[in-house]
């Protein structure tokens, strides 16, 4: 994935969803992109540290795979009552076509420090603008 849209997707997902972002191959078709939600599973590992697995087809990068899991952490720390989540990790595979998420936050009430923090109430909001089912 190309600087730019690492550095848009840290900022928010609607944003690089929005804007796009120019791949190796060249640019994102967003006309072509018909992707499908196949379920979120959510496991609390420890108080605040949460691990969240997606699967869905019909994604373009790991990007979308990685929204998809932010989406589901963001409407979960609502769920809980926090407003923040902080991005640890998030693991991709593909495999015929079938792309699955391993992705790991953990949720605060405060503004978490790090650089791959969200607002959850405003990611909720763009997940749904954009179209990407949450927990």
């Amino acid at each position: 994935m190309c600087f730019a849209c690492r550095t848009i997707a840290s900022l928010g997902i609607a944003s690089a969803i929005l804007f796009g972002c120019a791949q190796e191959g060249g640019q994102v078709s967003q006309s072509n992109f018909a992707p499908h939600y196949n379920g979120i599973e959510t496991i609390l590992l420890d108080g605040d540290l949460v691990n969240f697995r997606v699967e869905m087809t019909g994604a373009r990068s790991n990007q979308d795979v990685a929204d998809y899991a932010a989406c589901a952490a963001a409407q979960y720390a609502l769920i809980r009552g926090f407003g923040f989540a902080r991005h640890l990790r998030t693991n991709v595979d593909n495999q015929g076509g079938i792309w699955r998420g391993d992705a790991v936050y953990t949720i605060s009430a405060a503004l978490p420090k790090g650089l791959k923090t969200i607002d959850a109430e405003v990611t909720v909001r763009d997940c749904g603008a954009q179209g990407i089912p949450t927990v």
